[in-house]
Parts: structure tokens; C-alpha cells; sequence
């Protein structure tokens, strides 16, 4: 940079000569005479006009910064919608950018000097705002992008493992551990042991907008997944998602991303994994050393001053350990029944159709109608079946299914012994027993009409004719049969006649015969 107010206050204040400021500036004495000459031609003397900085100085002895004269015939590009363009997609480049625009204005600057002004376009909104982190304030958590390969023992497909990583902002004290997937269940794990391993909460927990943690991104009001929320509580945190699209909210866990990758990912390159159990085994003995190792530009490490100054200003974890849970919201079928993972639960069916939110742990559902809880079930793994509590049933469908065979025939045998050996017969008469209930059901409506003593007598006809079925019985009563009496069974021997056909009768006939020609009958 010029020295021109140095050369300006040495000669006019202090009145030297020009050589005396040329060796006090370290200059040229010819530069100094331009300068001073350059000065008096402007009517620039010291001091200084108030306000004056060192651009208005320099552009009122030497002029604006000329521009290149070839340069005022081309077109300049719309720096401002090429940045939008490269925030939207990802796969755009300055080289792409550069052809569009030449193939539009084939006189336009060239690649290198395309590029170079954009870059310094760009330089006046690359403004960054040094972030200040309190101890114990913001624990910065994110899942890194590569991952870490798990094989299967039993020579399976080959898993890829995630890697979720959480960094303190004050200390940089950095947590990982390895995971199956990126699912509700261990981003809620992680978190747990995260605040286990760190032995306290912070105030604050930053992730990014990740589906499983947010439900709906905003800038403004984020969604936050309620199950999440409800961790929040349970620890007493506060869950500030980062803005979408704004990965500095967030740097110390890109940077600590960054870390993990390369001292924990990459130096685990040459081994090979075939549990979770191991590869997290493996992954701590690295974060320890990775914890413990000296700063290069400060004194210290991240272990250093955790315990100096993060670990001090952290909330306690409370007394009993957040049980993971899932919600979920379901419509109830018309059968009061609603589906959770592949089982179905009942409800009181006085709320068919209508919305209910479930919450799932990993032992219990339980299931809630306007923040009202109106059931409650152990959580079954079995697929396709069904959980009911009878009293979620209306009264017609629990006295339906009241009448087991056995009630049937024991309210039978107290009519008498001849309507249990009818309702025995026909319930054994069907393919299934309750294909009878209908008949037998019928049966006990006859009973209101007639009196037991005649309904006794009608199954006894019934049986004795083997007439056992509810149509029988109704027409005994109505003809007034039951009132005569059963005939004694004949005791009389079987006729024996030549015209009576018997079963070797019936044996010739399935037989194959042949019929007698016309010529061998009888005259």
C-alpha cells in the first residue's frame, strides 16, 4: 500500500527534506517527489480533510483504478443469478456457466477472466460471523457422509454402517459411534448415549434438517418429530434445528465430520467388521486418542477443555433413562381395530372411524383419542393377528361370542337330558360347531313360546326320528306331536321273502352285467 499520508505529515508537518522521508519510509526519493508533486498538483496538503481515508487520498492524487479499455465493450454476467443457479444445483459448475454465457455473447470475457470476476463478486457476500459458544451451551450433532462397511458372518450382503458424530461448541469435545441406519430409533439412541458418554445435557442441541428429526423444515418455525421433542423434555434441552440450506449454523460438526472421517473412518480402512458391537469397540479406542490430541495452533486438547470448561456448566441427566417411543396417528377400522406395525389393536367401537395417535414403546401401545388415552396393550410381534379386549366390543358382539358349544348344552341339560343329546347332535352334525349355534339358538327362542317340559318332548321325538335340526322341532310343537307317545321300537323279526332284495342285491348291481338277447327270452 502507498505510504501517502506518512510522506504528507513528514514533509508538511515536520518539514523534512525528501531524502530524510524517503529513508524514513523506506522508499524511493523519486517516489517521493512524485508523490509530493502529484500532492500540490491535487491542492492536497496536511492535515488532512476530516473524513479522509486512504481510497479518497489515493483516488485524488492518482484517479480511479482505470478499467481495462477493452473490457468496455463486453457484456458483464449476472453474477447474481449464477450464484442462485449454483445454490440450487449442486452439479453446476463455473465451466458449465462460463459456455452458456459465451454461446450468448461469443465476444464475452474468457474463462479465466469469467471466473476471476466472479470470485470477486462472490467476496463481497462471503461475510462470515464469528460464532461465540458458551460452556455447556450447544451440542452440535449431524451423521457423517461416509460409512463403514459390516459384513455378514454367515457370508450375507454386505451393510454399510452410519456414523453419527456430536461436537461441543465451546470445548470441540467430539462423540461417534456407528449405527445400522439413520431411523428414528437409533438418531434417538445416539443421542442417548451421547449425553451418557458426555455425563451431562447441554442447553441446546443443533442438528440439521434431517427427516428423521425434523418432520417439516422451516427456517422459521421448524416441525420438530414429536418423538424427538419428547426426548427434549425428558432431558430438559432445547432443539434449535440449523436453517435449511445454511451449513455454517452448524460448522463445528461439518468440521467435526470432517475429523471423524479422516483420523477414525480412514484409519479403519483395513479392517473388516461383523458386528455393530465390534466396529463401535473399535471406533471408541480411536475417539479416545482423537479426544486426547494436542491442538497445533492453541495450547491443549479437546479432552482439556472439556474438562475446564464444558463439563462444569452441563445440566445432570436425570434420575431415569428416556424410554424410546414411536407416535403414530391411524384411522380405527370398522372391525375397532387400528394397525401398528403389522398387528392390530382394539379400541373402544364407539370410536370407529375416527383419528387416534398410538404410542409405541418397546414394551406397550397405547393408544389416544384428543390427547384422551382409551386403550392400552402389551406390544405384539406377531404379524396379522389381532389384540382385542372385550370390553371394546358392543354387547351384540360379546353375546355372540358368549355361546361357546359347552354354555349351549349346558343350558341344555337343564331343560333335560333329551335337549342336551339334541343340541350334542347337532352341533356334531356340522363341519364346524359354530355352523349350529344358529339352530341351537333357534331351539331356545322355541323354549320362550312353549313350555319346557313340551320342548323336552320335542327333542326327545326329534331324536328318537332322527330329526335333529330347528325346523323338526318348531313343526313337533306346532302339530302337537310331542303330546303323543313315542312309539316302542319293533321287536319283530325281518320278513323273509323271495321277492325282498337284499345287500347282495345291491353288490350285483355295481357289477358289470349283461343284458339278455331278445332270442333268450321267455315265450
Amino acid at each position: 500500500m502507498r505510504k501517502l499520508k506518512e510522506v504528507l505529515r513528514l514533509r508538511y508537518e515536520l518539514g523534512l527534506g525528501q531524502r530524510q522521508v524517503a529513508r524514513s519510509c523506506s522508499i524511493g526519493q523519486g517516489t517521493v517527489y512524485e508523490y509530493l508533486k502529484r500532492a500540490q498538483v491535487a491542492g492536497v496538503t496536511w492535515p488532512l480533510p476530516e473524513g479522509w481515508d486512504d481510497r479518497q487520498l489515493e483516488a485524488a492524487l492518482f484517479g480511479g483504478t482505470p478499467r481495462r479499455v477493452y473490457e468496455n465493450r463486453k457484456v458483464t454476467p449476472d453474477f447474481a443469478r449464477l450464484y442462485e443457479e449454483l445454490q440450487r444445483h449442486s452439479h453446476l459448475t463455473l465451466q458449465l456457466a462460463w459456455e452458456e454465457y459465451r454461446q450468448a455473447h461469443p465476444d464475452g470475457y474468457g474463462y479465466s477472466r469469467f471466473c476471476e470476476l466472479y470470485q470477486q463478486w462472490r467476496q463481497q457476500l462471503d461475510v462470515v460471523l464469528r460464532q461465540e459458544h458458551k460452556a455447556g451451551e450447544k451440542l452440535f450433532v449431524d451423521y457423517a457422509g461416509a460409512t463403514i462397511p459390516l459384513h455378514d458372518p454367515q457370508g450375507g450382503p454386505v451393510r454399510q454402517a452410519s456414523i453419527f458424530v456430536a461436537v461441543l461448541g465451546a470445548s470441540n469435545y467430539t462423540y461417534a459411534e456407528a449405527t445400522e441406519s439413520q431411523e428414528l430409533e437409533n438418531w434417538i439412541g445416539s443421542h442417548l448415549r451421547t449425553f451418557e458418554f458426555l455425563g451431562g445435557v447441554p442447553k441446546l442441541v443443533i442438528p440439521d434438517n434431517t427427516r428423521t428429526g425434523v418432520n417439516r423444515a422451516c427456517r422459521y418455525e421448524p416441525d420438530l418429530n414429536r418423538t424427538y421433542h419428547e426426548l427434549a423434555m425428558h432431558y430438559g434441552v432445547a432443539v434449535l434445528p440449523a436453517r435449511p440450506y445454511k451449513p455454517r449454523d452448524k460448522a463445528k460438526v461439518e468440521t467435526g465430520v470432517q475429523i471423524v472421517q479422516r483420523w477414525i473412518v480412514a484409519a479403519l480402512r483395513h479392517r473388516k467388521f461383523f458386528s455393530l458391537a465390534e466396529l463401535n469397540q473399535a471406533i471408541r479406542e480411536l475417539l479416545t486418542k482423537l479426544n486426547q490430541r494436542p491442538f497445533r495452533k492453541r495450547p491443549g486438547c479437546r479432552a482439556s477443555l472439556f474438562q475446564e470448561l464444558d463439563q462444569p456448566a452441563l445440566g445432570p441427566l436425570p434420575r431415569e433413562r428416556y424410554e424410546f417411543h414411536q407416535w403414530a396417528t391411524a384411522r380405527v377400522n370398522i372391525d375397532y381395530h387400528v394397525e401398528f406395525d403389522r398387528h392390530y389393536y382394539s379400541v373402544p367401537y364407539t370410536l370407529t372411524g375416527q383419528l387416534v395417535e398410538l404410542r409405541a414403546t418397546m414394551t406397550t401401545v397405547e393408544i389416544f383419542h384428543r390427547g384422551e388415552r382409551v386403550a392400552s396393550h402389551p406390544r405384539s410381534r406377531q404379524t396379522y393377528q389381532a389384540t382385542t379386549q372385550a370390553e371394546h366390543r358392543p354387547k351384540s358382539h360379546q353375546q355372540h361370542l358368549a355361546w361357546p358349544p359347552s354354555r349351549l348344552l349346558h343350558w341344555a341339560e337343564s331343560v333335560g337330558p333329551a335337549t342336551a343329546q339334541l343340541f350334542a347332535a347337532i352341533l356334531e352334525s356340522r363341519p364346524h360347531p359354530e355352523m349350529g349355534y344358529r339352530s341351537c339358538l333357534g331351539i331356545l327362542r322355541l323354549g320362550q313360546r312353549y313350555a319346557n317340559e313340551r320342548l323336552e318332548a320335542a327333542a326327545a321325538r326329534a331324536v328318537s326320528t332322527g330329526a335333529c335340526s330347528y325346523r323338526s322341532v318348531k313343526s313337533i310343537l306346532e302339530r302337537g306331536l310331542d303330546r303323543q307317545p313315542l312309539e316302542a321300537p319293533s321287536t319283530r323279526p325281518p320278513l323273509d321273502h323271495p321277492n325282498l332284495r337284499g345287500a347282495a342285491y345291491f353288490d350285483l348291481a355295481v357289477a358289470p352285467r349283461t343284458l339278455p338277447s331278445l332270442s333268450e327270452k321267455e315265450p
